[in-house]
């Protein structure tokens, strides 16, 4: 923080659940980053594993964002709410003269997006959207190299995910794994526009044509299938065509056994990136040379220094809006395939402690075969 400049002043929206994993960053923020957390905003606190730290640090608590307004503001409000709340909550911070940054995925519904983006424009402040790998150096430093296509064309790119996800992980709240709440208010909360969604964007915009946009589906298959009791599907197998001809698949799923964090395999016309399970990511090009870019999952955090950084020198966020449209259309298009269950006895059950885990006989053999072969 230079001398002179004032402090960044910071509220976060929604301090339990992953909200949490923001709390003990913004507890802890480096002094030179020049930034001061002055509120948590949140209808059910005691929901919070980090409340007796927000006492203790003097954070004052509102139940909504309407009464923080009411006494308070802040010139970056952090987001980190239910799918379904997420447009409203950004549109009412813009209105209010704050800057946001935006946890996954952008918003639900296609038309959310034209919405939000209008009311960027007339706030005339930044949005991030919180994929924070399109935030780390490794997929910046990576997109930059394709941008200047020392790969060549990119022909054929590949992501797999495989998360075991138990009983517990759907009975949370009252809108996992649902196509819309019990009000009616559309959610589609499901693998790829939740806990999968950074591995369908990352590949949406390590493609587009700038550093700050995304390519976008031209056509797309999907299969998706649903092993445990929820409305949406919890597995995927996604096929993407991009108007310049790249080929995307994408493999997830919650019921499975055992974690496979992700892998991913990009192939060019001169050269192969790819990531195994020891997360660097890496190119290797025809003539042999390599080029380590390293993890980008090493600073999940860093999304707040860059939205800090980018306040204070009025630039813009390198995943705003316009970056993370591509992803909320692609979902959109997908919910309208079918729902496939998977056969009752491909089903197997096992308890942990209290919690019940379902899993799929071979499905992880299935999808870990699919992502090495040359074929969707």
């Amino acid at each position: 923080m230079e001398s002179g400049e004032r402090h960044i002043k910071i509220a976060l929206v929604g301090i339990g659940g992953f909200g949490s994993l923001y709390v003990d960053q913004l507890l802890n923020l480096d002094e030179a980053s020049g930034a001061v957390f002055v509120a948590a905003i949140e209808a059910y606190p005691e929901r919070c594993p980090k409340l007796a730290d927000l006492h203790a640090a003097g954070v004052p608590l509102y139940p909504d964002l309407f009464s923080f307004y009411e006494k308070n503001t802040a010139d970056l409000v952090i987001i980190a709410a239910p799918i379904h709340l997420h447009k409203e909550l950004c549109c009412l911070a813009l209105a209010h003269r704050s800057n946001v940054l935006l946890e996954k995925p952008l918003c639900v519904r296609t038309g959310d997006a034209a919405e939000m983006l209008e009311a960027e424009r007339l706030s005339g402040k930044i949005v991030g959207i919180g994929y924070q790998w399109s935030f780390s150096d490794p997929i910046l430093s990576l997109k930059k190299d394709i941008l200047s296509g020392v790969f060549g064309k990119p022909i054929l790119f590949k992501s797999l995910v495989l998360w075991p996800r138990a009983h517990s992980y759907y009975t949370r709240n009252s809108w996992a794994g649902r196509i819309k709440t019990e009000a009616g208010t559309w959610v589609l909360d499901s693998p790829l526009n939740n806990g999968m969604a950074h591995y369908l964007h990352n590949m949406f915009f390590l493609l587009g044509d700038s550093m700050h946009t995304s390519s976008a589906a031209k056509t797309l298959t999907a299969e998706l299938y649903r092993a445990n009791e929820i409305e949406n599907y919890d597995t995927a197998a996604l096929q993407v065509f991009t108007a310049n001809g790249t080929e995307l698949c994408l493999y997830v799923a919650h019921p499975i056994h055992d974690t496979v964090d992700p892998r991913l395999h990009f192939r060019f016309e001169h050269a192969e990136v790819t990531m195994g399970k020891d997360m660097i990511l890496q190119a290797h090009f025809d003539d042999g040379t390599i080029k380590i870019y390293g993890n980008p999952d090493a600073e999940p955090f860093k999304k707040i220094y860059t939205m800090i950084k980018a306040i204070r020198e009025h630039t813009i966020a390198p995943c705003g809006i316009t970056a993370s449209i591509a992803h909320t259309e692609c979902i959109n298009r997908v919910q309208d395939i079918p729902v496939q269950p998977f056969p009752r006895d491909r089903l197997n059950r096992e308890m942990q402690g209290t919690d019940c885990l379902v899993w799929v006989t071979d499905l992880a053999t299935d999808f870990m075969s699919r992502f090495s072969s040359e074929h969707f």
